[in-house]
C-alpha cells in the first residue's frame, strides 16, 4: 500500500510568522525543528524513506503521492496466506501434536487430535483467507482511491519553484523554492507500552491571499529518515542527484536499462544478489532457506506483478489529473533561463559548511541556528567568523 500525504491547514501552526532554518518551536509532548526556509545542506544522505516522491525526471519532481511499492502486496498476500493457511492448517496441528503428550495424551490421541485440528484448519482455512483479503483490499482501495483527487506537490529546479494544489482548489499555487518551510517533528507520549516516540517531516507555506498555511506532512520511522527525506528533496533541487533510484534504491536492486520502480525486475535482481552474496561466503544456508521461505509465503512474483500493474494505473490516474497551467510550468526549459541560487542563500550555505568543519559532531539544528545567530549580527561578524 502506498504511502500518500494530504495538504492540510493544520500542522505546524504559524508559517505566517517569520522563521529560518535551525529555527526551534516546542508544543506539549514534542518538538518542532525547522529545516527551511533557507533550505540548507542537512548532511544526512538523501534518501526517500517513504517512498513518498513519486516520480523524477530533469525539470521536475513529485512529491506527495508515490507509487506503489512491493511490500504492500506482499503483506496483503502473505498475510493472507499465512493467517489463512499456515496457521489455522499447519501451526495449529503441530501445536497440538506436541502439547498432547504433555497432558497424557497416548501416541494415538495425538494423531486423532491433530487430525481433527487439521480437518478444521482446512474448513475454517478458506473462510479466514477470505476475510483477512477483503479487509486489506479495502484498506488498499481507500489509498489507490485517492490517487484520483490528490495532485502531487512538484519541485521544479531548473525555475527553483514550487506548486502546490491544495484539496479544494483548482488552480495551482506557484511558490518560490526558496521560501518554502520544512520541519520534522519529534513527539513523544506515554502510553500503557511505556513511552513511545513519533517522528512525521513536512513542508507547507503560508498562502497570504487567503490566510492559510498549507502543509504537506507524513510519518516516518525515526529523526534521521524525516531529515533524510528533506535531504533527497533539496539535494535534487541542487542537482546533486538526477534519479529516483538515487534516492529509493539502498540495495541496488534496479539495474541500468531497469524501470525506475519496483516490479519484476526488483524480484530477479534480488535473487541474483542473494545468490552471489551466497557464493562468496557472506550469508549461510539459513539466510538462503529464509529468503526462499519468505517469498514462497508471499506467492513468489505475484506481489511483483500486482505492483507493476497498479504502478501502471496510478501513473494513468496523475498524467490525467494534472492541471493544464502545471503541465505547461513542468516542461523543461532552456539551460539559460535556469534560475540560479540567491546570494543570501549560497553565503548562508558556506558559513554553515565552515561551521560544520569546526563542529563535526554538532547537531545539525545547532549549526543551523548558529548561522542565522551569526547572519543576524551582520556582515563584519561574519567575516570574522570565516
Amino acid at each position: 500500500m502506498q504511502q500518500t500525504a494530504d495538504t492540510q491547514t493544520t500542522t505546524p501552526p504559524g508559517l505566517d510568522k517569520p522563521h529560518k532554518a535551525g529555527d526551534s518551536q516546542g508544543f506539549p509532548g514534542g518538538r518542532v525543528n525547522y529545516l527551511a526556509p533557507l533550505p540548507l545542506p542537512t548532511g544526512e544522505p538523501p534518501h526517500d524513506y517513504a517512498h513518498a516522491v513519486g516520480a523524477v525526471n530533469d525539470a521536475h519532481l513529485s512529491f506527495g503521492v508515490g507509487m506503489p511499492h512491493v511490500f504492500g502486496r506482499q503483506l496483503i498476500l502473505g498475510g493472507c496466506f499465512f493467517s489463512g493457511i499456515v496457521m489455522p492448517v499447519i501451526l495449529f496441528p503441530l501445536f497440538i501434536a506436541l502439547l498432547t503428550p504433555f497432558i497424557g495424551g497416548t501416541l494415538l490421541d495425538t494423531w486423532q487430535m491433530a487430525l481433527e485440528m487439521f480437518k478444521t484448519g482446512l474448513k475454517i482455512g478458506p473462510i479466514g483467507t477470505l476475510a483477512i483479503l477483503i479487509f486489506l483490499l479495502t484498506i488498499w482501495l481507500r489509498h489507490h482511491l485517492k490517487n484520483k483527487t490528490i495532485i502531487a506537490t512538484r519541485f521544479n529546479r531548473q525555475r527553483r519553484e514550487v506548486c502546490f494544489l491544495p484539496e479544494g482548489h483548482t488552480e495551482p499555487i506557484f511558490v518560490p523554492w526558496e521560501q518554502v518551510s520544512a520541519w520534522v517533528i519529534e513527539a513523544r507520549g506515554v502510553t500503557q507500552y511505556g513511552v513511545q516516540s513519533q517522528f512525521a517531516m513536512g513542508v507547507g507555506f503560508h498562502h497570504a491571499p487567503s490566510g492559510q498555511d498549507y502543509t504537506l506532512e507524513f510519518a516516518t520511522g525515526g529523526l534521521g529518515m524525516a531529515i533524510g527525506n528533506w535531504e533527497a528533496i533539496r539535494a535534487y533541487m541542487d542537482h546533486e542527484i538526477h534519479r529516483l533510484k538515487d534516492i529509493q534504491d539502498p540495495f541496488d536492486l534496479q539495474g541500468p536499462d531497469d524501470p525506475p520502480h519496483e516490479g519484476l525486475h526488483t524480484f530477479y535482481n534480488a535473487r541474483e544478489r542473494m545468490r552471489r552474496r551466497y557464493r562468496e561466503g557472506e550469508v549461510g544456508k539459513w539466510h538462503v532457506l529464509g529468503w526462499y521461505l519468505y517469498h514462497l509465503c508471499t506467492l513468489w512474483t505475484l506481489p511483483f506483478y500486482l505492483t507493476e500493474w497498479d504502478i501502471g494505473r496510478v501513473k494513468r490516474m496523475h498524467q490525467r489529473n494534472v492541471p493544464e497551467a502545471m503541465r505547461a510550468w513542468s516542461e523543461p526549459i532552456p539551460p539559460e533561463q535556469w534560475a540560479k541560487p540567491s546570494a543570501e542563500l549560497l553565503r548562508q550555505r558556506e558559513l554553515l559548511a565552515n561551521l560544520r568543519q569546526r563542529h563535526p559532531q554538532g547537531s545539525i539544528f545547532d549549526l543551523m541556528a548558529e548561522v542565522g545567530r551569526v547572519v543576524q549580527t551582520g556582515e563584519k561578524h561574519y567575516a570574522v567568523e570565516r
